[in-house]
């Protein structure tokens, strides 16, 4: 296997078995989670900058408040997205957010049309309505919207946009994304603690632990996609990417035991067969179309 993928795969497998993690301090509430992983990611990342001497680009983007208003957007689209996957592995709900990333692809072709204005092909506008199907039944079935699913994949989806348009690479953007969110979460676990209603520190050395490790918990995968990303194929980091939700697909069936009937089943079946159209189509496509000529 390529190094890339290596590296890629890594990562996709190391989001898979976050459930594991956050099943360590399911006793901590979920904000005061996202309050931790926030504040730890911020000291992993300054860390890592700093061994790095990599500094350069802190000027140029405090100079420019359009990066950093995007990256203010970014920032609470991340910062959502977490609390919303914190609080459903929490409360038993690991299979539906398996679901949005399952859905997450396709909500990305989904706004490229709507935003970025490009064109979709046949077989991707099928599998968007097949997906929908599964959405739909989904929906029909539970009575509800899968808001778990839907919230996850759109808040992911929009996140991805932006940062395909930023200007910052992995890990800048996430140093910049937890400083801007770090002021708040660090009045916020004041406040707590000045209360006496924060967990940290807490009594039992384990939970200490696994708060302060959500940084590099956070911070390595992210680093491992994004060597992995620039060394391979977007077609081979897509079919990669699948690697996440079926590790915590598993999970939830298999560790945690949650209900998942036959009809069900079905809506993912649905949105597994939109997942296999758009993935073949694209390997074929890439399989067919010419390489760009260099001079």
């Amino acid at each position: 296997m390529p190094i890339g993928a290596l590296y890629a795969a890594l990562a996709f497998a190391l989001w898979g078995i976050f459930p594991l993690y956050f099943r360590q301090i399911a006793t901590v509430p979920s904000g005061e989670i996202l309050v931790h992983r926030i504040v730890w990611s911020l000291v992993f990342v300054l860390v890592v900058l700093a061994l790095r001497r990599q500094w350069a680009w802190v000027k140029p983007v405090l100079r420019s408040p359009k990066v950093l208003l995007a990256f203010v957007a970014s920032a609470v689209l991340l910062s959502a997205n977490w609390l919303v996957y914190i609080w459903a592995v929490n409360n038993g709900h690991v299979i539906d957010a398996s679901l949005g990333y399952f859905i997450n692809p396709l909500v990305n072709v989904l706004l490229g049309y709507t935003v970025l204005h490009e064109r979709l092909r046949r077989a991707q506008w099928v599998a968007l309505g097949i997906a929908a199907a599964g959405v739909l039944w989904l929906t029909i079935l539970a009575g509800h919207l899968p808001w778990i699913a839907l919230a996850l994949a759109a808040s992911f989806g929009a996140y991805g946009l932006l940062r395909k348009v930023a200007s910052l690479g992995a890990l800048e953007g996430l140093t910049l994304e937890t400083l801007l969110l770090a002021p708040i979460a660090l009045a916020v676990l004041g406040l707590w603690m000045g209360q006496g209603t924060s967990v940290f520190p807490a009594p039992d050395a384990s939970t200490n632990f696994w708060l302060i490790a959500a940084g590099p918990i956070t911070a390595i995968p992210l680093l491992l996609f994004a060597a992995g990303a620039r060394q391979i194929s977007l077609t081979t980091l897509g079919l990669l990417q699948y690697i996440g939700p079926t590790i915590q697909l598993a999970l939830g069936l298999w560790l945690f035991h949650e209900p998942f009937s036959a009809e069900r089943l079905m809506g993912f079946a649905l949105i597994w067969l939109a997942l296999a159209l758009y993935s073949a189509e694209g390997w074929w496509r890439s399989r067919t179309t010419p390489a760009p000529q260099t001079a």
